[in-house]
C-alpha cells in the first residue's frame, strides 16, 4: 500500500520529527498509515504489560475501592497532560504520548512497596530499578513478534524511556547503571551522557503533575487528610483556600475536584511559561541542541518547584506514611518477599514458559528470572500466587 502519511508541519524545528528517526534495532518496513512514533504508541497500548497496569497499585491496593487511581489510570492521566504540553510547545505529541504510556510498564505490583521489596531482594544480584525494568519489558520480555523479542520501538522512544529523568552517566551521583540499560546501550547507543528529547522531558514533568494531583485527590477522597490541612502549603495552599472560600456550599467532593483542576492548570501554565522562556534563551535549532543544553529545557519555574516539593513533602508525611497505607505496604512487602524467596529456592514452581529461561547453575540469572516474573504480576495475581504457593 502506498503511504498516506502526512507529516505534521506544525512541529517546531527542535521537535523529534518522525521522518528523521534513527530507526529501530531490527529493521522493519514502515507503516503506510502511521508515523513511526504512532506505531510505537500503538505497540505499547497493545502490549500485555500495558493491560496489566489496570490491576497494579498506585497508592491504594486495587480492592480498596473502585474510585482510586490504579497504575493504568495514572498512566492515562500522564499521557493526557503530556499531549497538552507537547502540542503547546510544538513538540511531537505522538512521541510524548508513547513515552507517557510506557513510563511505568516495569512497575511491580503494590506500587512503591513492591518496588522497594524487589530492590532489597535483588541487591545481591545486580539490583532492581523500575525504569530499567520498563526497558526490559520493551526490549526483552514482551514476545509478540516472529523475528525479535520485545516491541522493537524506535531509538527516540527507547532513549526517552531510559533518560527521561536526565543523563545517566557523568552525573554527580555516579550510581552504577542497571545491567539491562548497559547491555542494551552497547547494542544501540542511547547517548546516556546527554539529556533526552523535549518530548521525554515533557513526559517526565507530566508524571510529576499527574501523581501529585491525583494523590491529593485520592488522599482527600480516602479522608486521610482534609482540605484545611492543605491551606498552609506554600503557593498551593492558596488554591485550596480560594476554592473553599469561593464555593462554600457545593460540598467536599466538588470542592476537591475544583481545587485539583485549578492546581493542575496552574502547574501546566507555569511549565509552559518557564519552558518557552528557556527555549527563547537557548534558541535550539534541532533536537540535538535540546540534548546538548546541559540542563532540562522543559521545567517548572523555581516558585513552582517549591510548590511541587511542598506537595511531595505533605503527601509523604500525610499519605504515604499514614497508618492505613503503611498496613497495606507491610503486607505487600511480605507477599513479594515470600514469593521471591520461595521461587528462588524452588524455581521449578515457576510456570513452564519461565523455566525455559533458567540456567540451573547461575543463581544470579535465576534471581533475575524470578524478579521479572514477579514484577509483571498484578496485585491480585500476586495475592493468588502467594496463597497457592506460600500460604498453604
Amino acid at each position: 500500500m502506498e503511504s498516506v502519511i502526512t507529516y505534521d508541519s506544525q512541529l517546531a524545528t527542535y521537535a523529534c520529527h518522525p521522518q528523521a528517526s534513527r530507526g529501530r534495532l531490527y529493521p522493519e518496513s514502515e507503516s503506510a498509515t502511521r508515523t513511526c512514533f504512532q506505531r510505537d504508541r500503538d505497540r505499547i497500548i497493545h502490549s500485555a504489560a500495558f493491560r496489566r497496569l489496570e490491576y497494579k497499585t498506585q497508592v491504594f491496593v486495587n480492592h480498596e475501592g473502585d474510585h482510586y487511581r490504579t497504575r493504568l489510570t495514572h498512566t492515562l492521566e500522564v499521557a493526557q497532560i503530556a499531549r497538552t504540553l507537547a502540542r503547546c510547545l510544538g513538540l511531537n505529541e505522538d512521541l510524548a504520548e508513547a513515552l507517557a504510556l510506557a513510563h511505568d510498564l516495569g512497575h511491580p505490583p503494590f506500587g512503591h512497596a513492591g518496588e522497594y521489596a524487589l530492590s532489597d531482594l535483588m541487591a545481591p544480584y545486580g539490583g532492581f530499578d523500575h525504569n530499567a525494568q520498563s526497558l526490559s519489558v520493551i526490549v526483552r520480555l514482551e514476545r509478540r513478534y516472529p523475528n525479535f523479542d520485545g516491541l522493537n520501538l524506535t531509538w527516540e522512544t527507547l532513549e526517552g524511556i531510559v533518560k527521561h529523568n536526565g543523563p545517566l552517566v557523568g552525573s554527580e551521583s555516579n550510581k552504577p547503571l542497571p545491567r539491562e540499560i548497559t547491555d542494551y546501550n552497547a547494542k544501540n547507543d542511547l547517548k546516556l551522557e546527554t539529556y533526552a528529547s523535549g518530548e521525554a522531558q515533557v513526559a517526565a514533568l507530566a508524571d510529576d503533575i499527574a501523581y501529585n494531583n491525583h494523590d491529593i485527590d485520592d488522599g482527600l477522597r480516602a479522608e486521610l487528610f482534609n482540605m484545611e490541612d492543605l491551606f498552609d502549603l506554600p503557593g498551593g495552599g492558596e488554591i485550596f483556600q480560594k476554592v473553599v472560600a469561593g464555593f462554600p456550599d457545593i460540598g467536599k467532593s466538588r470542592q476537591r475536584h475544583e481545587a485539583v483542576r485549578d492546581l493542575i492548570g496552574a502547574m501546566v501554565t507555569d511549565c509552559l511559561t518557564e519552558t518557552q522562556q528557556r527555549l527563547k534563551e537557548a534558541a535550539p535549532s534541532n533536537v540535538v541542541d535540546i540534548r546538548a543544553l546541559g540542563r532540562p529545557v522543559v521545567s517548572f519555574s523555581e516558585a513552582m518547584h517549591e510548590i511541587d516539593r511542598s506537595l511531595k513533602d505533605f503527601l509523604f508525611s500525610n499519605m504515604y506514611r499514614h497508618d492505613r497505607v503503611n498496613e497495606m505496604t507491610i503486607k505487600a512487602r511480605d507477599v513479594v518477599s515470600e514469593l521471591f524467596n520461595l521461587l528462588l529456592a524452588e524455581p521449578e514452581k515457576l510456570p513452564v514458559e519461565w523455566q525455559h529461561n533458567l540456567d540451573g547453575k547461575n543463581n544470579e540469572q535465576t534471581a533475575q528470572v524470578v524478579a521479572d516474573y514477579i514484577a509483571g504480576m498484578t496485585d491480585r495475581f500476586a495475592y493468588d500466587e502467594h496463597g497457592k504457593l506460600v500460604s498453604k
